[in-house]
């Protein structure tokens, strides 16, 4: 059953680009859960094939392929079931190369993997939206894209594009804003300076100094990325 089968293997290495490489929903799931469904597809096809084969054989061989696969499809079910919490424990084990993911780890630590362009990406909330910065310490503020300003919460017709700032597209203004709660992880800033860049200046929000001048510290420790919240008054 070639046919089948490399339907299966197509979906198969489908399931491992958007695991490796695909950073937002697909549709109504996350990378990694689409990831797992269309492992399973492809897994199916293959056991498909492998039942057919079988019966053109011989009927035993064909009951001993569906009880194999009965019991392979039962327990991807059951992890599948259980994903959340397999992935958590995946995170904590491997967080250094899950690209492009936020994890906080048990010593409350929020760690974030290196991307393959070599920038770190950070899931946050920016008063209470959800939202993804690019770690930048060359930034002394929060900078946030227009394009997302309404989205956050922010009233466009109350902008003042009047901060000059210097991007890699050159000079820009920018206006001043204050975001009540900046959340990443398990750490959470209120009251924190930040800037709206224009329309089309930047192609992401960055995580400046008006964030991580607060953290207890912050360091690049081979691909990953820690930050720490500040301990006591």
């Amino acid at each position: 059953m070639p046919g089948i089968r490399g339907a299966g293997f197509l979906v198969l290495l489908a399931a491992l680009v958007v695991g490796l490489f695909a950073e937002d929903p697909i549709g109504e799931f996350a990378p990694m859960e689409a990831a797992g469904l269309l492992s399973l597809g492809g897994l199916s096809l293959l056991m498909a094939a492998s039942i057919v084969e079988g019966f053109s054989r011989h009927w035993t061989y064909g009951v001993q392929a569906v009880a194999v696969s009965g019991g392979i499809l039962i327990a991807l079910l059951a992890t599948y079931a259980s994903r959340g919490e397999l992935q958590t424990v995946i995170d904590r084990a491997i967080g250094d190369i899950a690209v492009g993911r936020t994890v906080v780890m048990p010593e409350g630590e929020v760690v974030a993997a290196r991307r393959t362009d070599g920038s770190f990406l950070v899931k946050g909330e920016v008063n209470g939206h959800e939202t993804r910065f690019i770690f930048d310490t060359g930034a002394s503020t929060v900078v946030l894209r227009a394009e997302d300003a309404a989205a956050l919460g922010f009233k466009l017709d109350s902008l003042d594009y009047s901060i000059p700032v210097a991007t890699a597209n050159g000079g820009a203004l920018a206006a001043p804003v204050v975001i009540s709660r900046l959340t990443v992880g398990s750490i959470t800033e209120r009251n924190v300076r930040a800037l709206i860049a224009r329309s089309g200046v930047l192609h992401a929000n960055l995580l400046g100094m008006s964030f991580l001048e607060r953290l207890g510290s912050y360091e690049v420790r081979g691909n990953r990325l820690i930050l720490r919240a500040k301990i006591g008054p």
